[in-house]
């Protein structure tokens, strides 16, 4: 009897992971994440069926993907209209901001946009005092999104300042991920917020009866706040004060990074923010948005594309723009990111950099909060230092700043990982910033970041323990589902 019933399940085995091996070649996946996904559908029987069913596939959800499509038309006839306004010109800049200028409008119809008013900054806690002094002269309206929000410490003055806002008559509106932001749904503040005024939305709802439908890993990683769609931050910062965030971890305050921007791309970020509440609560923010920009293609200021990325969208176009962005590179290119697995086509672009001469410094933290992403970040580190990339470990904290500087000449900053979750799970922003003054302070803040890290050495690196190479290793097999 036990035979026949081994006999049986052996079937059902097979039966599953041929038909789900079926389906994993006809999604279409990279190759990469193709591979691993058979290897846990194979070798873990039954279980690795149930992981891919749950998280194997972008599953937007039916109603939400049809939504999704229905909200792109409005904001890509709003975005043509900006296209048509701003004349730029990119002769004067490094060629490959055109290039990706051009990219970003074949692939998701965004157009950089001129005259901005950038403010680079890397201290929290005079972010956050910017940021409270901006809501106190708001007039209109108060937009957040954010992947994390949780109370304490300085993130307390800003909810009492929206607070305050609201009493003045300011339409404010929070949206926060269900997951990142788990313990603030339900707690003190998020009713106190609520019984004042402030509109508070959850991003990508979890429950067991949507696990059925929706892929429940799909988040709303964002961190942007507009005011009177005039002013906007965006960059690598949650709604959390270091002091008191991951506090029992013992990695260390979290180092941030984020970008104050007024001028046009403020109300392009603005635009990013009504298409995810449109999308939670199927009430449409576009009269904040409709308004006719002014001409500023001849005012002094920075020129930036402001990136959106994630499922339902042009799903490659982050991924693409990096890959452009170090093909391009011709002398210099610094990247700053908390979570590094790449995948081979980003491990290919790296390495070529460095083999054509590009000094390629990578800094990452050197213990960061995720044990399988820095085993899987550091298989990587042979080929790479091989090819002649230099790779930093950051000690003075988790360096959660997620930046590049291109030859010194442009650079880019928001909420991308240099991951698969970020390329291709997550939704996410990034500014691109054509301007060579901004991308100074932007290599000077890496530079600084650099003081605080030792460099891997790659003689000693190659003699580390046969234990740890097989460690790492078999953890990068993994890579693409991380």
């Amino acid at each position: 009897m036990l035979g026949i019933d081994t006999t049986y399940l052996a079937i059902l085995h097979w039966l599953i992971v041929i038909s789900l091996s079926i389906r994993v070649i006809m999604q279409r996946h990279a190759v990469g994440v193709s591979l691993a996904w058979l290897t846990v559908i194979l070798l873990l029987p039954f279980f690795g069926a149930g992981i891919y069913l749950l998280v194997g596939e972008n599953r937007l959800g039916k109603r939400r993907a049809e939504r999704a499509s229905r909200l792109q038309k409005p904001y890509h006839e709003w975005l043509k209209s900006l296209d048509a306004q701003y004349q730029l010109n990119f002769p004067l800049l490094n060629p490959a901001c055109e290039a990706l200028h051009r990219q970003a409008i074949a692939t998701i119809g965004m157009p950089a946009l001129a005259g901005n008013q950038l403010q680079l900054l890397d201290k929290t806690e005079d972010t956050f005092r910017l940021m409270i002094a901006d809501i106190d002269q708001a007039k209109e309206s108060c937009h957040l999104v954010f992947y994390i929000c949780q109370t304490g410490g300085m993130v307390d003055n800003i909810l009492q300042a929206l607070i305050q806002a609201v009493q003045r008559g300011v339409r404010c509106r929070l949206l926060v991920d269900a997951v990142g932001s788990y313990d603030f749904i339900d707690s003190f503040w998020a009713k106190k917020l609520q019984t004042a005024g402030v509109e508070i939305e959850v991003a990508l709802p979890v429950n067991v009866i949507r696990s059925l439908f929706v892929r429940l890993d799909l988040r709303n990683h964002r961190k942007i706040l507009v005011i009177d769609n005039e002013i906007a931050y965006t960059g690598s910062m949650n709604l959390a004060d270091p002091r008191f965030f991951k506090k029992d971890e013992e990695i260390g305050r979290w180092i941030d990074a984020m970008v104050r921007v007024t001028g046009a791309a403020a109300k392009a970020l603005n635009a990013i923010f009504a298409g995810d509440w449109e999308m939670e609560t199927d009430i449409s923010l576009k009269t904040s948005i409709a308004e006719p920009l002014p001409d500023t293609s001849h005012q002094q200021g920075s020129i930036v594309q402001v990136i959106p990325s994630g499922p339902g969208l042009a799903p490659a176009i982050i991924h693409g723009m990096l890959l452009t962005t170090i093909y391009t590179a011709r002398k210099e290119l610094i990247i700053t990111t908390p979570y590094f697995v790449p995948d081979e086509a980003m491990q290919t672009a790296l390495c070529t950099a460095a083999h054509r001469g590009v000094m390629v410094t990578i800094l990452v933290p050197s213990h960061g909060d995720s044990l399988l992403v820095r085993l899987a970040s550091r298989a990587h580190f042979d080929e790479l230092m091989a090819a002649g990339v230099k790779i930093a470990g950051y000690y003075g904290g988790l360096l959660h700043s997620k930046t590049i500087s291109v030859d010194g000449e442009f650079s880019l900053i928001g909420s991308v990982n240099m991951d698969m979750r970020s390329f291709w799970l997550n939704f996410e922003i990034t500014l691109f910033v054509y301007d060579e003054n901004f991308t100074q302070q932007v290599k000077t803040m890496q530079t600084n970041y650099l003081k605080y890290a030792y460099f891997f050495d790659p003689n000693a690196w190659k003699k580390r323990p046969l234990l740890h190479r097989f460690i790492e290793n078999a953890t990068q097999l993994l890579s693409p589902l991380l």
